[in-house]
């Protein structure tokens, strides 16, 4: 017999991660997720030790990978439940922190890349031409999240504009790295620029590959409050079937 458990990540983009404001933002919405895996983007901190992750993480997320921003440009941070995932770094850059887990409690493996994409235009075009060229070959249960700073088609955008050249670049990255886009629940948009009109776009996907979409097809992504900031928290939430140890009972006749 077998038992069906869900997983939670927490996705989002924190937009700076080195205040008490942003840490206790954090720390409720992992609360509010129940979640197992943490991916944030944008943390515009250069280091990270389990001395200062304890500021925004519970114990029992106690082990990490991160990118280091530059300057104040950037970053990504990628924290889990050690005795629920056993990990392996595939790779950390400006773009992306890939992480190859297994699930502890059915042995399963699965590849995360926790995504941060540039939003000027010589950057994007620069991140596009890197993930084009990432080896995911031996990536069979594969899924991307974050935030790639680029939208698939005007009803992203809650206002006329943007670049359609961005568009058909990001498009054509999905579809070049045979992705499948896994949508949203909740909010239509996840950015918006704060102003008393906003404008109002979704920047941040959730992709996997065709293989995750057969063994966890029952992944789901469900948008959060926003409590602070100008990004929405998402949750991405998948099962796995966990076999169960046969009882055995002695009968008294």
């Amino acid at each position: 017999m077998n038992n069906c458990r869900r997983f939670n990540i927490l996705v989002w983009n924190i937009r700076g991660i080195n205040s008490k404001e942003k840490w206790d933002a954090i720390r409720a919405k992992i609360s509010e997720s129940s979640c197992q895996i943490v991916c944030l983007q944008e943390t515009k901190r250069e280091s990270f030790d389990q001395l200062y992750t304890k500021n925004f993480c519970p114990k029992n997320l106690d082990s990490f990978a991160f990118s280091p921003s530059s300057g104040a440009s950037g970053g990504i941070i990628t924290l889990w439940n050690s005795s629920i995932f056993t990990d392996s770094t595939i790779q950390a850059n400006a773009y992306c922190v890939t992480i190859k887990f297994i699930n502890n409690l059915d042995n399963n493996c699965f590849f995360l890349s926790n995504v941060y994409g540039p939003s000027h235009a010589n950057g994007k075009l620069a991140f596009v031409t890197w993930f084009l060229n990432f080896d995911s070959s031996l990536f069979d249960d594969w899924i991307v999240s974050g935030d790639f700073n680029m939208y698939r088609s005007s009803d992203d955008r809650y206002k006329p504009g943007g670049d359609i050249g961005d568009t058909n670049l990001f498009n054509n990255l999905i579809s070049d790295l045979e992705l499948l886009e896994i949508p949203f629940s909740g909010r239509t948009y996840t950015w918006s620029n704060m102003q008393l009109n906003p404008l109002l776009v979704k920047l941040d996907w959730v992709f996997c590959s065709a293989n995750w979409n057969l063994s966890y097809m029952d992944t789901t992504v469900q948008t959060l409050s926003r409590p602070i900031l100008d990004h929405t928290p998402f949750v991405l939430s998948f099962g796995s079937t966990i076999p169960k140890t046969d009882v055995f009972r002695f009968e008294n006749y």
